[in-house]
């Protein structure tokens, strides 16, 4: 559920002459509950008369559907057989059901499809033998498009003894110790394959649990070529990306080939639909070159950075700035973009201002909460908190491909302590600009060496000379193993 809140604050800049800055990006909810959001001022005022303190109250409805379910029950005494009918009313946005009989050691479900009908019946016919109590619970589980297999079930309990005559005491009693037996032996069963990492750390109330990665996500990374020692940074970013969290990194400077051949704007224009149509993301990451592009759409003085002019594919920020600064305000694509910045060697003035109305993510102190957010999940659940290992700022160095990246980082950031006005020396006018693609047209003459590696069924190509690939999951969390995979060097002629 979306909810909007409107708020009245009467000046437009807080006491720094600065635009407030608000935020509240995806926060989980318990249906039937009541909420209370506060926008407090800070600091706050000297005069405690002053109420500083604007508060909404928002109740979260449960299911707005009633299926009116009913529940039909016929014994044949002569073959102890159970006919069970569950008929329901299907709502108007969901087209399939699943309806599910289950008792004590028994489960069984059967999808139904609507199919243009107003009410739907399912019959479940078992043995009596199959059931070892009387009661039985109906389940009926619809298929929202926004909730998909999570939406909220509803139950019905029945009892079948009513209509068939009670057990003799005798069969009550054999029974009872048959399932009493059954259930010893499991826990034996349970308490002798248990396994000790998982319950040290899941089963204390309040610790955080493991997070178990289902699906492979894919991201298309937007950034600007600042500086050589940044890029560096971009390029070790997608290694980590790519072999830590498993995630398929889009990048302009490893697809040079077939931005070749589409072009800029038909390149992004054809990632950003695929990403809108799935579950992927598009991660932007601002820096001194992005906030720079940024004010010269917006009418500022045109930037030529020295890194664009050397690169093959040229500035791909401004492009992407223009074609999706207007989907990204949009309501619909606005969970698509996710946006950080790495602090060390940027700040959250780097953002540009359309991207102010959204979470923005410093790295690396805050990578696993944006890896959550590309998996669509939160790291803070109604009584649990997730985690998934080797992703915090403490620990994500000590893989070889948070090595590298953190290397990188530290490289960067001690060159901007020895140069503090380096990106101005980075800026081009018009005549340096044709040195510069003079200088780079002869310098793509001879040959160049590309280093790249392939893993698995992925090809990931970088400008390093080894990679990690490949990762595991288990109970307790996300386990990766790295290994160094064979590269080869391949010879591009210019054509």
């Amino acid at each position: 559920m979306c909810v909007q809140l409107s708020f009245k604050i009467n000046c437009q800049l807080n006491p720094d002459y600065h635009r407030w800055k608000l935020s509240l990006d995806g926060v989980v909810v318990e249906v039937g509950h009541t909420y209370e959001v506060s926008v407090i001022n800070i600091p706050r005022p000297e005069n405690p008369e002053i109420d500083d303190r604007i508060t909404k109250q928002i109740t979260i409805p449960g299911s707005l559907w009633d299926p009116h379910m009913t529940a039909g029950v016929t014994v044949d005494r002569e073959y102890k057989k159970l006919s069970v009918v569950v008929g329901f009313e299907a709502t108007e946005y969901s087209e399939r059901y699943q309806v599910s009989i289950q008792s004590h050691g028994f489960h069984s479900a059967k999808n139904v499809s609507k199919e243009a009908r107003k009410l739907l019946n399912v019959t479940f016919e078992l043995g009596l033998w199959q059931l070892s109590q009387c009661e039985i619970t109906l389940t009926i589980q619809p298929f929202f498009i926004r909730c998909k297999n999570n939406c909220r079930r509803h139950e019905k309990e029945i009892n079948y003894c009513l209509d068939y005559p009670p057990r003799t005491f005798i069969t009550k009693a054999a029974v009872g110790l048959l399932v009493v037996g059954c259930y010893l032996v499991y826990l034996l069963w349970r308490a002798s394959h248990r396994d000790p990492v998982n319950t040290s750390s899941s089963d204390a109330k309040g610790q955080p649990e493991g997070f178990r990665v289902k699906d492979r996500r894919r991201v298309l990374l937007i950034h600007s070529l600042d500086h050589p020692l940044y890029k560096n940074i971009v390029l070790k970013l997608c290694a980590f990306l790519a072999t830590k969290c498993g995630t398929e990194v889009v990048l302009d400077l490893l697809d040079s080939t077939r931005l070749g051949l589409l072009g800029r704007i038909q390149w992004l224009d054809w990632h950003r639909k695929q990403i809108e149509r799935s579950s992927d993301k598009i991660l932007i990451l601002c820096s001194r070159g992005v906030q720079a592009k940024w004010r010269a759409l917006c009418g500022d003085k045109s930037v030529f950075l020295r890194e664009d002019a050397r690169s093959p594919v040229g500035d791909m920020l401004s492009p992407a700035l223009s074609l999706m600064v207007p989907h990204f305000i949009r309501s619909t694509s606005f969970e698509k973009y996710i946006v950080a910045y790495f602090d060390d060697v940027s700040s959250e003035e780097d953002v540009p201002s359309p991207f102010n109305i959204t979470v923005r993510y410093k790295l690396m102190q805050q990578f696993e909460e944006l890896f959550f957010r590309i998996l669509d999940t939160e790291k803070h659940e109604p009584g649990r908190v997730n985690y998934i290992e080797g992703l915090s700022e403490d620990d994500y160095y000590r893989c070889p491909s948070g090595r590298a990246l953190r290397d990188a980082i530290e490289a960067f950031h001690a060159f901007q302590l020895e140069h503090p006005h380096w990106f101005e020396d980075e800026l081009l006018e018009s005549s340096e600009l044709e040195e510069e693609e003079t200088y780079d047209d002869a310098r793509t003459t001879t040959p160049n060496l590309v280093t790249y590696c392939v893993a698995d069924s992925t090809k990931v190509i970088s400008h390093v000379e080894t990679e990690e690939s490949g990762f595991t999951v288990n109970k307790t969390g996300l386990q990766i193993s790295e290994e160094f995979q064979r590269c080869r060097s391949v010879e591009l002629n210019p054509v």
